[in-house]
């Protein structure tokens, strides 16, 4: 999730375990620790595939974070005698500052190495998108409320119960949501059938109230989006090729290999001029995606694999979001696909229109 969202989520938790007389201390260290997982970004790699799968790796591993909570809990109660009015409770809020980032970023799709290193496998459920105020609005509130106006321990405990009690009720929502939305698209007769395919569904930005789901078999993957305002399925499906049959040539090529292992094979590879393309096929949609690197040359001799580079894709935001903001309220057989709108860059008709 985005900084902010860890940071309120930080401070929540903390403020909720100490007594109530250092509530307010706790949202400061709560706030800071919600935030060092993601100091791994500032380590970086040669390779632009490594800085993006090593990312939530060591720095997010359950296995790891609690003897860092120790650790940085020793500093602290030396440096802060406060801390050692109640040590065992202020431990409690270090630990679990620092081991909810994780969690809640495992809700994402993006990949959380949980277990790192015994196993690395990347964790990502995928239900929530990377930022959606609908998540941290509630913790948000929470914390300025007991920083600024709660005027007794009682009216602190209350926002603290509040805000943690609603955020984590629209988590378990949004989890609901999802498989909601893969039961629907498994029972739609128009979905193409592929015995080895698999099946992923993620939610549009900032709402839970748009899903996009796509399905990879060998050779192509398919993408089509619901709105469980107005689709009783996801519409219409839409199949892209996938050049899986440069596989075998770029096997032991470790850009390749990891970014197969990374993306559970939510993956697509396309030839653009004489160069490889690998998409990762989980963030973005069809055809601009957030990580997309050329791992491969063609040519007259063949296929040559190249040092991975990773792809700056101008993304048109604007656009995009017009049309999702459309799809929301519109059945997808009234509006052109992503793809084809971007291609052609049509004004986007008014929200509510096809009848509605």
């Amino acid at each position: 999730m985005d900084s902010i969202t860890q940071m309120v989520l930080g401070a929540a938790v903390a403020a909720a375990v100490v007594p109530a007389q250092q509530r307010r201390r706790a949202l400061i260290y709560g706030a800071m620790l919600g935030t060092v997982p993601d100091l791994d970004v500032l380590v970086r790699y040669a390779d632009p595939v490594d800085n993006m799968t090593w990312h939530r790796s060591y720095s997010h591993s359950l296995l790891l974070l609690p003897p860092l909570a120790l650790v940085l809990w020793w500093l602290a109660k030396r440096l802060d005698g406060a801390i050692a009015v109640a040590p065992g409770r202020w431990l409690g809020a270090f630990l679990l500052a620092l081991v909810t980032h994780p969690l809640l970023d495992a809700f994402t799709i993006y990949g959380t190495q949980l277990w790192w290193p015994l196993d690395p496998t990347p964790v990502g459920l995928g239900s929530i998108f990377i930022i959606d105020p609908l998540y941290t609005l509630p913790l948000m509130g929470a914390v300025l409320w007991l920083g600024w106006r709660a005027r007794s321990p009682a009216a602190g405990r209350r926002a603290l119960t509040a805000g943690l009690a609603v955020s984590s009720g629209y988590l378990l929502w949004s989890v609901l949501a999802q498989q909601y939305v893969l039961d629907r698209a498994l029972a739609d007769r128009q979905r193409p059938t592929e015995a080895s395919a698999s099946l992923m569904a993620t939610p549009a930005p900032l709402t839970t109230l748009l899903w996009r789901v796509v399905q990879r078999q060998p050779g192509s993957y398919d993408e089509a989006y619901m709105s469980l305002w107005v689709d009783p399925f996801p519409t219409p499906w839409v199949r892209h090729a996938s050049r899986d049959e440069l596989g075998p040539a770029l096997a032991g090529h470790p850009p390749y290999e990891r970014m197969v292992w990374f993306t559970h094979g939510f993956y697509g590879l396309q030839t653009e001029a004489d160069q490889v393309i690998l998409r990762d096929l989980r963030m973005g949609s069809e055809p601009v995606y957030v990580f997309s690197f050329a791992i491969a040359q063609t040519g007259d001799d063949g296929l040559r694999t190249a040092p991975a580079v990773q792809l700056d894709q101008a993304q048109p935001r604007s656009v995009m979001f017009s049309w999702l903001a459309e799809r929301l309220f519109s059945p997808g057989s009234c509006l052109e696909t992503p793809d084809r709108m971007l291609a052609a860059k049509p004004t986007p008709s008014p929200i509510g229109s096809c009848g509605r």
